[in-house]
């Protein structure tokens, strides 16, 4: 397949931090309506990676190409509306709103002061905010504030907002991480399914979990891919034993 075709083309991108190469020349490519999960040791620059394709960080070298339009240089609004969407580790919703406000705050209508002042909650907004509600198991919470939601509601909040955008690449970093064994169950079933007309980027350390969702995995180490295949050749894979699995 052409670059041109890729959804998410990365090509020779390096960052560096005081003279350390958190990532080195990385080659990466995802299709369109691919769920990725990127895994490897603490250190391996998986959460640098998610930071220069959202421009959070800016690279040193490379090129980072969405949908054939380069990231790079782009702020960071702007990446997001082009139809890139990021969540972090930790949940960031807005606790004293209800679920339904959290999620109303994310419609992708206030993008400008005029667009914000204009905003009206149309019977279009409610239907749009009950279905995501609906796909993150949160249909019978609308009216709850975020303070009282589970860690891992708040987790599936958090994507929904996301989803209100309808991004085309979804950015995860470790998204089960505290759940209980159900909430992770959920989650596995929700990504699956919220991947049908999307791209999904996930990293993870949970394998369980990795096994369970990953159309393929990519392995870093030091900054560069290590190996890359689906879950049961890099459980396989005897370099990435050595670096990563056999610990």
């Amino acid at each position: 397949m052409s670059e041109s075709n890729y959804l998410l083309a990365i090509e020779d991108l390096t960052v560096s931090f005081d003279g350390f190469k958190a990532v080195d020349g990385l080659n990466f490519y995802m299709d369109r309506n691919e769920l990725r999960v990127i895994i490897g040791p603490n250190g391996a620059g998986k959460t640098t990676v998610l930071d220069l394709i959202c421009g959070k960080t800016k690279a040193t070298d490379g090129s980072i190409k969405f949908k054939n339009r380069e990231l790079l240089g782009m702020a960071e609004h702007k990446i997001v509306h082009s139809g890139v969407g990021r969540k972090f580790q930790t949940p960031s919703i807005y606790e004293n709103l209800t679920v339904f406000e959290n999620l109303e705050l994310s419609y992708p209508g206030g993008h400008t002061v005029f667009g914000t002042l204009a905003f009206r909650r149309t019977p279009e907004v409610i239907a749009r905010i009950e279905s995501v509600a609906e796909s993150v198991y949160l249909k019978e919470m609308l009216e709850i504030e975020g303070a009282f939601l589970s860690h891992g509601q708040k987790q599936w909040l958090e994507i929904g907002m996301l989803l209100m955008q309808d991004p085309e690449l979804l950015m995860l970093d470790e998204p089960v991480a505290g759940m209980s064994p159900a909430e992770r169950e959920a989650t596995a079933e929700l990504l699956k399914r919220i991947c049908e007309n999307r791209s999904i980027l996930i990293i993870e350390h949970d394998m369980e979990f990795v096994q369970r969702i990953a159309h393929k995995v990519t392995v870093l180490h030091l900054g560069k891919i290590l190996a890359e295949g689906s879950m049961t050749e890099i459980q396989q894979n005897e370099r990435v034993q050595d670096v990563y699995l056999g610990h």
